[in-house]
């Protein structure tokens, strides 16, 4: 299999598990949702660049420092993390 045809497939299987995180069969916890949030971004946008959110803005800072915590790690890598961790949050 081609270089090509393997990001195809993590490309798809990626879209797959991010349409599973939305119908898991329980609530994850805040931690659980914090980690998906932040491999998604992660994933999708890269090294978060922005600004951190203000000092009443509890969740957005929270979120800011979830995805902030994954920087620097690659968007395939960041995908396959994400892949692996929604597979767990399944077997729940």
């Amino acid at each position: 299999m081609e270089w090509s045809e393997l990001k195809l497939e993590s490309e798809s299987s990626f879209e797959e598990a991010a349409a599973a995180a939305k119908t898991l069969s329980y609530n994850p916890s805040n931690d659980e949702l914090l980690k998906l949030y932040a491999l998604y971004k992660q994933a999708t946008v890269g090294d978060n660049t922005t600004a951190r959110p203000g000092l009443l803005d509890l969740q957005g800072k929270a979120k800011w420092d979830a995805w902030t915590a994954v920087k620097n790690k690659s968007q395939d890598d960041a995908k396959a993390e994400y892949i692996a961790f929604v597979a767990e949050l399944q077997k729940k």
